[in-house]
């Protein structure tokens, strides 16, 4: 059995990652009606991403006798006014997203609960990446986003995306 805390910010973590996983696919939207079907297909991934990171902390919480529940997942309510402004929301989500992470295993350290923290050392690395990636993307949209050329190079480069899932021990 996990700490009461420490299994409330987990399945809390589970939906807020749902919620992300809609997040992008709404970006994805976005740049599919825009007609960047790179930039939608990187959101695509990522949407993928966010509830195959859901899906194993629902099973990290099922592996430890936990009840998992869900709650109503929020509408994005965004709006965009240019093609960089997706990108800035989605780093300015990733770093939420560590905040909440790092709540978990801060929590997890508090009650010496080291299989979590084990657990989400997973998590902590896969923020960092997140981050990077989001604020990579930025940095090439504000170099090549400008000149059709090389908005179009930088598509393409995000069409070439390929997913792979996580591989994590629970």
């Amino acid at each position: 059995m996990l700490d009461k805390k420490v299994r409330d910010l987990i399945n809390t973590q589970i939906n807020k990652e749902f919620y992300s996983a809609y997040l992008y696919l709404d970006f994805a939207n976005y740049y599919n009606d825009l007609g960047l079907d790179g930039f939608a297909h990187w959101y695509d991934i990522q949407a993928q991403e966010e509830r195959d990171h859901a899906m194993l902390m629902r099973q990290y919480l099922h592996n430890n006798g936990e009840h998992v529940s869900f709650t109503a997942i929020d509408q994005p309510d965004e709006t965009y006014a240019s093609a960089e402004d997706p990108l800035k929301a989605g780093l300015a989500h990733e770093q939420y997203v560590t905040s909440l992470i790092n709540n978990i295993y801060a929590a997890a350290d508090s009650v010496h609960d080291y299989r979590t923290m084990q657990c989400f050392d997973w998590f902590v690395r896969e923020q960092g990446e997140e981050e990077k990636n989001a604020d990579d993307l930025i940095r090439k949209y504000r170099l090549y986003g400008s000149d059709p050329k090389g908005l179009y190079s930088l598509n393409q480069e995000l069409l070439a995306r390929v997913y792979t899932a996580p591989s994590l021990v629970l």
